[in-house]
């Protein structure tokens, strides 16, 4: 009991925004959690997805998007505020980065986990459409960028240091066939949080990045459990796919008094299927 009261107490009275957190299996999600165990006040976003869409596991429960997490998040008797946001919109990051303000009185942690969803992504390059890698590059990269950005702002105002911390991939360490598009994005993404982890350095904020592999998200469902999965599965050392909480945990580090002398990496997450630095 007494190491649950410390790990809950390493972020009492801090600020977190998690975005892309409201699927009920998803890596958002068991972030926006650890945070609040951990006694963060968690700002909880998503796209305000259309309930026609959920999978079919949300729609059993009544799973309500980031609704249903703040409510789970309230229940550790931490505060929560849910937030439909574009993150490739300055404006909505802004009112985002307001409403927090507003609400709490201060911003901490930011956790930049939007992604475009898997799928019309994942083919060669000579068949991938201009839209579509747009799109994948405006939600990962940009967003990351944006929220970054004015995130670093308020938290240099503050004068109280931070935590920025970039959810990139094992895709960012190593090119894949039908990936270019996720690959140049979470490439992208390692490289200019190592950018901005030297320039914020001197203001006591971090950055690092996350680099989840294979995880038993929503995310993949388009993929299937069947045959390809299971072949995903066999390149994996440990024999496994990993959880959202398992990724989840190593973010509620970063964003702890535990990890003040860590910035500028990007850390893989992946049972040892990508080795790569």
């Amino acid at each position: 009991m007494s190491g649950s009261l410390k790990l809950y107490k390493e972020l009492d009275g801090k600020v977190a925004v998690v975005t892309g957190a409201g699927r009920m299996r998803g890596i958002g999600h068991a972030t926006a959690v650890i945070l609040a165990q951990m006694g963060a006040n968690v700002v909880v976003t998503g796209t305000g997805r259309n309930p026609e869409t959920f999978p079919d596991d949300e729609k059993k429960v009544g799973w309500n998007d980031i609704h249903s997490v703040v409510n789970e998040i309230r229940e550790l008797g931490v505060k929560g505020l849910p937030l439909v946001v574009d993150v490739t919109s300055v404006d909505q990051i802004q009112n985002m980065l307001d409403r927090t303000i507003s609400e709490f009185g201060r911003l901490d942690i930011i956790v930049n986990n939007a992604a475009a969803p898997y799928g019309a992504d994942r083919v060669p390059v000579v068949n991938l459409e201009e839209s579509v890698f747009r799109n994948v590059i405006d939600v990962k990269l940009l967003g990351t960028f944006l929220c970054c950005k004015l995130a670093a702002i308020q938290m240099i105002e503050q004068r109280f240091g931070g935590r920025i911390i970039n959810l990139s991939s094992t895709a960012g360490k190593r090119g894949s066939p039908k990936m270019a598009a996720y690959n140049a994005a979470n490439f992208a993404i390692d490289g200019f949080s190592q950018a901005l982890a030297k320039e914020l350095a001197s203001y006591d904020i971090t950055v690092n990045c996350v680099c989840p592999g294979l995880t038993e998200t929503a995310r993949m469902d388009p993929m299937g459990r069947g045959d390809a999965w299971s072949e995903r599965i066999k390149t994996i050392p440990i024999g496994r796919t990993g959880t959202d909480k398992e990724i989840a945990d190593l973010i509620g580090f970063l964003a702890g008094p535990r990890a003040a002398y860590i910035t500028g990496q990007a850390i893989n997450v992946n049972g040892g299927m990508v080795t790569e630095r």
